[in-house]
């Protein structure tokens, strides 16, 4: 049985799907810091551009968008970034 798990974890197969398991973690955890620094920053009224930003799926424009949380002054300035 071990020699089976051994040539499993070599595959091409299971190497992809493991990669993508690790790309979709990635992906949450920035979802995840945005929705935070968000919450944080302003409230609930920030919280309800998190559907927008979900649809979101350039990977720069989300940490571009992540970064101005910082500096934005109002949900307001952060949505026209949207």
């Amino acid at each position: 049985m071990r020699w089976d798990i051994a040539v499993l974890h070599e595959s091409h197969w299971y190497q992809e799907i493991v990669r993508e398991v690790e790309i979709h973690g990635r992906w949450e955890e920035l979802y995840s810091g945005i929705e935070l620094a968000l919450e944080i920053k302003f409230g609930n009224t920030g919280l309800e551009l998190m559907p927008v930003i979900h649809k979101i799926s350039d990977l720069q424009q989300l940490k571009a968008f992540q970064h101005a949380i910082r500096t934005a002054n109002s949900v307001e300035e952060l949505r026209k970034l949207l």
